[in-house]
């Protein structure tokens, strides 16, 4: 631990080193919060799980917008948009979300429509955070991508089948593991939260492992810890 990253987390009791190990543990694997609570205590590190909360929600967001703008205009020029359902106290929501060709998460927003003016406001916001356009956007058959892309983006190819669209129907079952392991999300803004920062993490982790030799995971493993170490110690709380 340096004398600058005890510096920038000095209002919080533990170093920002087991701070960011505990943000790491929650979002990179489907551990509840007293799961990784029980992980730190194994480690001689006694928070509670009410602190693990505290520490994903404040520092989650944080993380997640410092690998957004790393990783900005690095993705694939072909998108994939869905949307799943979520049920939250009842109410359902459905979750629109868009990964690239190669599974990268591109973003997520939770809205509780399923038509044109939802799919224009994910757009907007794919294009707002990515800075660029993408080659083709590839969906299912729901009518309201074609109008909103008729609207926003008028030349772009647009490719509309539900069998192209397994990436990102694929790419839902993490979010879909977590939901039950979270026992379902409490409210809009826990879920909005929890997406927005859970993809950009999984994204960093995100190695496509069977089509590598062992020895090249391993660099590539040891590159993407690097990185998550840097951007942790370089968050100011």
């Amino acid at each position: 631990m340096t004398k600058d990253a005890s510096a920038q987390y000095k209002r919080h009791r533990f170093p920002a080193a087991i701070i960011a190990h505990a943000v790491w543990l929650y979002y990179r694997f489907p551990l509840s919060l007293r799961d990784v609570e029980d992980l730190l205590a194994e480690r001689g590190i006694d928070v509670s799980f009410q602190t693990v909360a505290e520490w994903a929600r404040k520092f989650g967001l944080k993380f997640a917008h410092q690998l957004r703008r790393l990783s900005r205009g690095s993705f694939a020029d072909t998108w994939h948009l869905d949307e799943m359902v979520v049920s939250i106290k009842g109410k359902k929501y459905w979750l629109w979300r868009a990964v690239d060709a190669n599974g990268y998460v591109l973003d997520a927003l939770l809205q509780s429509r399923r038509n044109k003016r939802a799919a224009l406001r994910l757009m907007r916001k794919l294009l707002k955070s990515q800075g660029v356009t993408p080659r083709v956007i590839v969906t299912d058959k729901l009518r309201s991508y074609s109008a909103a892309k008729r609207q926003l983006m008028p030349g772009i190819e647009h490719r509309s089948h539900k069998g192209l669209n397994n990436r990102v129907e694929n790419s839902h079952l993490p979010v879909r593991r977590r939901e039950r392991r979270m026992m379902r999300f409490k409210s809009a803004r826990q879920c909005q939260s929890f997406v927005s920062t859970h993809g950009q993490i999984a994204n960093l982790f995100n190695l496509h492992r069977k089509h590598l030799t062992a020895a090249d995971h391993r660099q590539l493993r040891a590159h993407a810890n690097t990185n998550w170490r840097e951007i942790a110690l370089s968050i100011k709380a």
